[in-house]
């Protein structure tokens, strides 16, 4: 096993583990390499464009390149990632134009213009944030991947009612990117996205959304954050949490996640066979939960992404709406529209006799 974690695989056993097969970590790999070839089609195709999508690669080497690092070593560390992916934030700011210089919030607007280094910072804590915020979730099949194409789409939706092609494409050629990836990924769990491939995405994802909201001042800065609201509140209610019970605990990785919650609280309801197969499906069905939330966020944010009080509505609606839930899934409560009816529970749980009489 040792040479398999090496070589960029993946342990069965840790607090934040559901699965019990090896599993190759490096699906960061295929994905850059897809993300690359297909921005290097479109440039060659258009004859126009090169330099502004050799930026965008270049930019995104430094957070693909400690994601990398940290699958194959295990060594690469929180803080060396999110130092490195501010890194490429840097260099998106000053060579894509990719930065937070408005929020539509009375005060701190008038303050990122007087200050352009505070408008910097802010830049480079939110583009290291998004992509730790996709690492975090990328525990379950089909999670990340989905939540991620379902963000670039949406992405691409609002690029086209601007008129933002060079954005729209990006986000569209991002997104066939991760679905090759997906088919492999869901629902039976053959390869993991990886650090490499979180990190990549989510700096992807930030740097389109700072470079939409930049290049088109109608597109309210809320209307990336809405796209986003899952896995960035998943990461900030896990710090205040860790927090009260104590600080010392802040970085450190637990199993209470709200998806880890749903598999231990809702998806074990339907059984607790060890069967790996059975625990195979419960990993993939707790990923359905979850993509509701990121539809849940991506209709209201492509609907409203000029109307900034209606966007900052239903971020606060989906804050309140994730700590309920949490406390719920906490106490045992289930909610039971959660609550698979038994004729889809027994779907979860295909007996290892009947598959081997269908070999």
């Amino acid at each position: 096993m040792a040479h398999q974690l090496k070589f960029g695989g993946d342990e069965s056993s840790g607090v934040q583990k559901f699965h019990d097969h090896w599993v190759p970590r490096l699906g960061g790999i295929p994905i850059f390499i897809s993300f690359f070839s297909g921005l290097l089609l479109l440039s060659w195709g258009m004859h126009d464009g090169e330099q502004t999508f050799a930026n965008v690669i270049l930019c995104t080497l430094p957070a693909f390149g400690i994601g990398l690092l940290e699958d194959i070593t295990r060594r690469a560390g929180v803080l060396p990632r999110l130092v490195m992916t501010m890194v490429a934030a840097g260099l998106g700011w000053w060579l894509l134009d990719a930065g937070l210089h408005r929020l539509d919030i009375p005060g701190v607007d008038t303050l990122l213009a007087m200050w352009p280094l505070f408008a910097l910072v802010l830049t480079l804590v939110a583009a290291g944030g998004v992509a730790h915020a996709i690492n975090i979730i990328d525990g379950y099949n089909g999670l990340s991947g989905f939540f991620v194409i379902v963000v670039l789409a949406s992405l691409a939706v609002v690029a086209s009612q601007v008129g933002d092609v060079l954005v729209m494409q990006i986000a569209l050629i991002s997104a066939a990117s991760v679905l090759g990836f997906l088919v492999w990924n869901f629902p039976f769990g053959r390869i993991f996205m990886g650090d490499a491939g979180a990190y990549l995405l989510g700096f992807v994802i930030a740097e389109l959304a700072m470079m939409l909201v930049v290049r088109n001042p109608e597109v309210s800065p809320w209307c990336p954050l809405l796209l986003v609201m899952y896995p960035v509140w998943e990461t900030l209610f896990s710090v205040f949490r860790r927090a009260l019970r104590s600080l010392a605990q802040i970085g450190q990785p637990d199993a209470l996640h709200l998806h880890q919650l749903i598999y231990r609280r809702l998806m074990k309801r339907y059984g607790s066979s060890k069967d790996p197969h059975h625990r195979l499906m419960r990993n993939s069905f707790t990923s359905l939960y979850l993509w509701a939330l990121a539809v849940f966020c991506a209709v209201p944010a492509m609907l409203f992404w000029n109307n900034t009080p209606a966007l900052m509505g239903f971020s606060f609606l989906f804050a309140i709406s994730y700590v309920i839930l949490y406390r719920r899934l906490i106490q045992f409560r289930m909610p039971r529209f959660m609550v698979l009816k038994p004729s889809a529970s027994k779907r979860l749980h295909t007996s290892k006799r009947t598959r081997s009489s269908s070999k």
